[in-house]
């Protein structure tokens, strides 16, 4: 009755056996069922389900590894790439560069250097030497020495990579009247960029085309002039 056992079946099972050890051993094995607690009878298929569930996120997290591993592959490649064509260009800039310099002071040198660390993310230096003075930082220079050795880089830059069209807003504001006439000068050499320049310079002006001008004759009406310098 306790193991829903027939004598049929029990006889089948039949063996000669100490009936004191069988009745310890039976004891035993009643604790240990009884420590197992309530039987759940949907164990299996619980089991079977969880099973799956673990066999499908298992192969979803091999996707995601190798989807990681494929996009660190890639990008790994794009940053090696990207360090080349910079060292590259930078050479390229810092040669245009130290030429421009020159031609802008007429005379000196200057140097763009590179930083310590990954070349992507060191700080670029800017080191001037107009004529007459010793080596220094751009910081170190007068303003119009700076105004003129940025203009100097961004000359260098339209020359390694020419724009059709560049807008200058008051670029030439804190050059004396010497270093004015040089920027103008030089803006004229360079033919494959049109330049608009918002200016009060007369040296840069009169490099000009044209020119476009705001008056007010009257109060609170504005009026359009041009000048067309052909």
């Amino acid at each position: 009755e306790d193991y829903e056992f027939t004598y049929a079946l029990a006889a089948e099972l039949k063996t000669d056996i100490s009936f004191t050890a069988a009745s310890s051993e039976s004891s035993e094995l009643r604790a240990k069922i009884r420590d197992l607690g309530p039987i759940n009878p949907n164990a299996i298929e619980d089991c079977e389900r969880v099973s799956a569930r673990v066999e499908e996120m298992s192969a979803q997290k091999e996707d995601m590894q190798k989807a990681k591993d494929d996009l660190l592959s890639v990008i790994d490649s794009l940053l090696s790439a990207m360090r080349e064509t910079f060292e590259e260009r930078f050479e390229l800039l810092n040669t245009h560069f130290k030429r421009i310099f020159t031609d802008l002071f007429g005379g000196g040198r200057a140097e763009l250097v590179m930083g310590e660390g990954d070349i992507l993310e060191a700080g670029i230096d800017v080191t001037a030497e107009p004529p007459g003075k010793k080596l220094q930082q751009l910081s170190l220079l007068s303003g119009g020495e700076r105004a003129l050795t940025a203009i100097a880089l961004l000359f260098a830059m339209i020359s390694i990579n020419p724009s059709p069209v560049c807008l200058f807003d008051e670029i030439d504001a804190p050059l004396d009247e010497a270093n004015a006439r040089l920027f103008s000068e030089y803006l004229r050499r360079i033919e494959k960029t049109q330049f608009v320049i918002i200016t009060h310079r007369k040296p840069t002006m009169a490099l000009c085309d044209s020119l476009y001008g705001v008056a007010m004759q009257e109060k609170g009406v504005s009026t359009l002039v041009s000048v067309n310098l052909k």
